[in-house]
């Protein structure tokens, strides 16, 4: 099929205010955190498919992103990728219910570091991390996205164990 269409620059004009992509990543932050509460605990850290990590090491991988990324792009300060420890010192959770108080406390964390990145920063071009380059958007989405996937491969798991998640489209 051929078109006519052509490509412009890019523009700043925003296709969602930084508040309203806020929200809809909070949203999938408690879809998450719902799913992880259906998990049983021994399931949770041991559970998985085709060779896949479990959903532990799953969620611990969106734990290690999210916080440390936007902190990331509002200080230019990269941790390594995917940080195993604590900023504070302390071991990642070892129970589920301490994966669920430590997700709470990352999204307390996330809207504190949003409310500093000034909305002009959303197009400026960084190093994801210190080692992928694209713009503080493309990092931000990338974050997201990176949830996304790993809760649908936890979807798969819950399924695959005959529990129920939780509706894909319930961000409530």
């Amino acid at each position: 099929m051929q078109t006519n269409a052509t490509l412009t620059a890019p523009t700043t004009d925003a296709f969602i205010s930084t508040s309203a992509l806020l929200d809809d990543w909070q949203g999938h932050r408690r879809l998450t955190r719902r799913l992880i509460e259906a998990f049983p605990e021994e399931a949770f850290f041991s559970f998985s498919v085709g060779g896949m990590r479990p959903a532990a090491a799953l969620v611990t991988e969106m734990i290690t992103m999210a916080v440390p990324g936007v902190r990331g792009v509002i200080t230019g300060q990269w941790p390594a990728a995917f940080e195993m420890e604590r900023r504070d010192g302390k071991p990642l959770p070892s129970t589920k219910e301490e994966f669920l108080q430590r997700w709470d406390e990352e999204t307390q964390l996330l809207n504190e570091y949003w409310s500093q990145i000034p909305g002009e920063r959303f197009q400026e071009n960084i190093v994801f991390f210190g080692q992928w380059p694209g713009t503080v958007n493309w990092a931000i989405l990338y974050m997201i996205d990176n949830e996304i996937h790993h809760r649908a491969q936890a979807y798969v798991y819950l399924r695959a164990l005959g529990i129920q998640p939780p509706f894909f489209y319930d961000r409530s």
